[in-house]
């Protein structure tokens, strides 16, 4: 035995030898010497561990500490009432809310550790987005501040108070004006405060603006009916939808919400019935709703105006000017035969518009009066709440500072020095005021400009309220103490100002005892274990458009005009990154976006056959310039069914100052964006130049054929109503298998999953929710380059197109990530670019699909990956040795290599790799270390769970007692799991649909995850 050390060495003994070392230099930079940290640190390898504990600040510590103390938080009452102690290993829920929706927030041992939604939301219980999902990582985030700064310096809130008292007393005495920015705030409670605040500093105001603005609309409703709101969309009474460049299932208002009302319209239960939404959507470039239209009509931006200006025309009989479309003849054809099917639905459909322009909105109004969508799909009487944001008195406030008339101004949830068009306006006239207070977690853009940082709570520290639409009141509370030395903003003004209640919670208490409880007949107890209440609606009124066109017509005209002469910018908002606020978020930074699949990165877009005209390749770094001076450079990707001409570029990434996760990462874009006529626009002109340099963006899905499988099914809705099983294939017979092992026993349950396609979006709220629940790396931009994503469910992206008359190839569909393509299908591909205009696309949730027959346990030499006698598909971690047998069998490249230890190592670009943000991490999952497989589990704990409390509350388990976290997460309701064993569950009823069909089912690996064809509303049925 003793020979046998020549040929095999340990890891241990392996690490310092020269291959080993030359190899690890080619991977990574070398790690700095543990020297170098403590000495960066101020200390030393003798440091006494007391002292090494004091120099890292409020660590592990004060997480624990703030746990401990919170056990639970006082005042505060779990969502199940529990024992007020903390029992270890078992969780306790506390309602709450994000950006206004109504959270479930699960903490186990005191510690935050996942967002769900709140059942008791009822008609708004519609799922999480991704950034709420996210949310909980941002309270561990080791880049905010520790404790209060005043001039630069850490300081304490005595110091502070008394600083911003004596400047407020001379701003007061002096006459001059003070501010209150913020982003748009709809908790009643804190403008209780800033009303408090006002009566005590009479020169205040406060300023609302959104970095991304709804002014737009806000101000046309106030022209048109005489309402300064954004209005309640009903897109669950629309059997007509039809959107000119709004977003609405991502980014638009309320994508969670809308996304919830229009899949109602189009899931297997809606198609059951026999009813489908129809769906047209023009847009430039390709976002999330136009990837799930029924038609998408590529469009300029210079041509939306025109276009609804056409449409308007048509659905009237009037003659306006500026409706001619003569390089879009697909457009002008489709509008034609909407404006005869929106006749054809009155009361039943619905026109919305994304521009920002008062101008094009009106018009969208007036064709919504037309067509009778007020009271019905559109409710102008319960308004949406969640943007007030004013962008003229925005402008006008850096005007004031810039005459030098602002002598203190507040930040609250804002960074004007990032997310405004006029940002050096805005700094330049801050350097004139005298007292500047941030109530930023961290040194930001704007933060770092001020002489006072007064930081605020993590949501998940504080409480407040929020009423995101009228009559609809969610409750904040904490789910911990505060980790570091924070105050929660309300709590500063309150002080500030002198008030008799200086504690926020009981101001809360007392504005909702005085002024919301007693309308509905509610207790505070009642607030704290619900978390939302809901008074009656208001009857939705009609209204009736009256007002003249004849300003409003020229302006589009005009503005369409503007846009025609050189290449149209779109600036957008992206899912994953949205306006930037949460930049620092990992999670979100390696969320692929839903089209592109990129991470870590913004690019430009650009349509293939512009980009060949243009002379660029995909990732040649370009040079964008606007006629105002702004240049960027970034990467191009080449971007079917964005319309000719045009560009875009996401917002929200480019920040400077938010922390290691996010600093530098993409280019910021926001100074695209412009401000005209009262409003900010989001469409510009840019001239490109080529830089002669490239850069490889990190995408997850890079593959560009799935070499003919019959992987994705598709039907129109015509179809369907024939013939349920229309593209299925359930309607033909199948070919006899032959199976070579014996048929698994499943005696108890079978767990087994259906996904509709019909439903999934692509939101990719379903991955956040994965990672948080399965404590999933993330693994930085190089690592993603390199294929080495550990994400265990990913959402597949499927592009269509006709290459030729009368035959249709799936193209950029998920293989392996670019392992090499058939040389045939990529020269086929190149050369029919130039007709992916108008393409349609699919998105497909792909996870493990534990097949009874799983290719993977056949090859595992030491049995790390068996199946179970309930249908899952295990993995033993600590018997696994990475031998990738299993990762090279599965014909759906599911599982993934732990190439290191993503979770705890500090070259990742991540920040779970500290004993700080460690806190965040699922107890009931173990981590994964380096060299082992892994993959969906199926959430086997919370299956376990869902046992468990079963048998203790002695009862058989029930259908719906156990949710993936991915299920719990869709807004959609696209994904159904339960037992298979049982004919009445609700996955055993969708499996029996003629829709089902499974991925690779040709090879008989008998997966348990069956999918809904996809259907299409795309029939004509009016005649042209």
């Amino acid at each position: 035995m003793e020979s046998n050390k020549k040929y095999w060495k340990g890891l241990e003994e392996y690490k310092n030898t020269p291959d080993f070392v030359e190899n690890n230099k080619n991977e990574f930079a070398e790690p700095l010497p543990i020297e170098d940290v403590l000495n960066e640190a101020g200390l030393s390898t003798v440091t006494p561990r007391r002292d090494f504990l004091k120099a890292l600040g409020f660590g592990l510590g004060a997480v624990t500490l703030a746990a401990c103390q919170t056990a639970p938080v006082h005042k505060s009452i779990p969502y199940l009432v529990k024992p007020e102690e903390v029992v270890p290993g078992i969780p306790n829920y506390y309602v709450s809310s994000f950006n206004g929706q109504s959270v479930l927030v699960k903490t186990r041992e005191g510690r935050p550790i996942k967002i769900e939604p709140n059942p008791n939301a009822g008609t708004f219980n519609c799922g999480t987005d991704a950034q709420a999902q996210a949310s909980v990582l941002d309270l561990y985030d080791v880049s905010k501040l520790k404790a209060p700064v005043l001039k630069d310096a850490e300081s304490n809130w005595a110091e502070i108070d008394k600083f911003v008292q004596a400047e407020l007393n001379k701003a007061q005495a002096s006459g001059k004006k003070i501010r209150i920015v913020s982003s748009s705030v709809s908790s009643p409670s804190t403008k209780s405060v800033v009303a408090d605040f006002t009566t005590a500093y009479p020169t205040t105001k406060h300023v609302q603006y959104d970095a991304v603005s709804y002014t737009g609309i806000i101000k046309a409703n106030e022209n048109s009916f005489g309402k300064a709101v954004v209005p309640k969309y009903n897109f669950d009474k629309a059997d007509l939808i039809v959107s000119f460049g709004a977003d609405f299932l991502g980014t638009w208002i309320s994508g969670e919400e809308f996304t919830a009302q229009y899949v109602s319209n189009r899931d297997h239960k809606s198609l059951k019935a026999g009813k489908m939404s129809r769906h047209f959507q023009f847009e430039a470039g390709m976002s999330l709703t136009g990837t799930n239209a029924d038609t998408r009509v590529p469009v300029k931006l210079s041509e939306e105006g025109p276009a609804l200006i056409a449409l308007y025309n048509a659905i009237t009989g009037s003659a306006l000017a500026g409706a001619a479309l003569p390089n879009n003849v697909t457009a002008d054809k489709a509008l034609k035969l909407i404006a005869k099917e929106l006749l054809q639905n009155k009361g039943k459909s619905l026109v919305v518009s994304g521009s920002n322009d008062v101008s094009t909105q009106i018009l969208v109004n007036a064709i919504n009066s037309a067509i009778g969508s007020y009271g019905t799909t559109i409710d102008l009487d319960n308004p949406c709440k969640r943007y007030a944001g004013n962008d003229a008195e925005f402008a006008e406030f850096i005007n004031e500072m810039n005459r030098g008339e602002v002598a203190a101004v507040f930040f609250l949830d804002s960074n004007p020095a990032y997310d405004v068009a006029n940002a050096k306006g805005f700094t330049d006239g801050l350097g004139k005021v005298g007292l500047k207070v941030s109530f930023s977690d961290r040194r930001d853009e704007t933060s770092t400009l001020c002489d006072v940082i007064a930081i605020n709570h993590n949501y998940l520290e504080s409480w407040g309220d929020a009423n995101a639409y009228e009559g609809y009141y969610s409750i904040v509370q904490p789910t911990i103490n505060p980790v570091f030395n924070s105050r929660q903003a309300e709590e500063s003004l309150l002080i500030w100002s002198n008030g008799p209640v200086k504690e926020y919670y009981q101001y809360v208490r007392n504005n909702w005892e005085k002024s919301i409880l007693p309308a509905l007949g509610k207790t505070w107890q009642d607030v704290l274990q619900t978390g939302v209440f809901a008074s009656a609606l208001k009857p939705a009124g009609t209204y009736t458009f009256s007002l003249s066109l004849a300003a409003v017509i020229p302006s589009i005209v005009n503005n369409s005009k503007a846009l025609a002469k050189d290449i149209e910018l779109q600036v957008y908002e992206s899912i994953p990154m949205r306006d930037g606020k949460h930049a620092n978020n990992a999670f979100l930074q390696e969320l692929p976006d839903p089209v592109s699949k990129v991470t870590w990165d913004n690019y430009i877009a650009l349509a293939p056959k512009f980009a060949k005209e243009q002379g660029f390749k995909e990732f040649d770094i370009v040079s964008i310039k606007d006629d105002k001076g702004y240049e960027i450079e970034l990467p191009v990707l080449i971007q079917p069914g964005q319309a000719q001409g045009t560009a875009s570029i996401a917002l929200g990434y480019g920040r400077t100052k938010v922390g290691k996760a996010g600093d530098n990462v993409g280019k910021n874009a926001y100074p695209f964006v412009s401000f005209t006529n009262g409003t900010s626009k989001y469409a510009t002109t840019v001239k490109l130049s080529g830089t002669g340099k490239t850069e490889e963006l990190a995408q997850t899905q890079t593959h560009h054929s799935f070499e003919g499988r019959n992987i994705i099914r598709e039907a129109t809705f015509t179809e369907y109503k024939k013939n349920p099983a229309a593209g299925s294939g359930n309607d033909h017979a199948k070919h006899k298998t032959y199976d070579l092992w014996d048929k698994y026993e499943k005696p108890g349950n079978n767990w087994v999953m259906a996904i509709d396609l019909n439903a999934c979006t692509g939101c990719g709220s379903c991955i956040v929710a994965c990672n948080v629940e399965n404590n999933i790396p993330v693994v930085g931009k190089v690592e993603v380059r390199r294929r080495r994503e550990m994400h265990w469910i990913r959402i597949d992206r499927y592009y269509s197109f006709n290459v030729e008359e009368g035959h249709a190839e799936e193209a950029h569909a998920h293989g392996e990530h670019g392992n090499g393509i058939n040389s045939v299908t990529k020269e086929k591909e190149i050369a029919h670019l130039d007709n992916l205009d108008n393409v349609s696309v699919v998105h497909q949730p792909m996870l493990c699909q534990h097949c009874d027959h799983a290719p993977c346990e056949t090859v595992c030499p030491v049995l790390a990956t068996v199946h179970s006698s309930d249908g899952l598909n295990h993995m033993a971690y600590n018997r696994c040795v990475g031998t990738r047998y299993c990762a090279n069998n599965c014909p759906y490249k599911v599982r993934r290599f732990n190439w290191f230890n993503y979770w705890n190592d500090s070259r990742f670009d991540n920040y779970l790799n500290n004993e700080f943000t460690q806190l965040v991490l699922n107890p009931d999952v173990t981590t994964r270390s380096r060299g082992v497989m892994e993959k969906c589990s199926m959430c086997i704990q919370r299956i376990q769970a869902g046992k468990l409390q079963a048998k203790i509350e002695k009862r058989p388990l029930k259908d719906g007692d156990i949710k993936m976290a991915c299920q719990q997460a869709c807004s959609a309701n696209a994904i159904i799991f339960g037992d298979g064993n049982d004919p009445n569950s609700e996955v055993s009823k969708a499996l029996r649909s003629e829709r089902i069909y499974y991925v690779l089912e040709e090879i008989n690996v008998q997966p348990g995850i069956g999918y809904m064809t996809k259907i299409r509303n795309t029939d004509t049925t009016v005649q042209a």
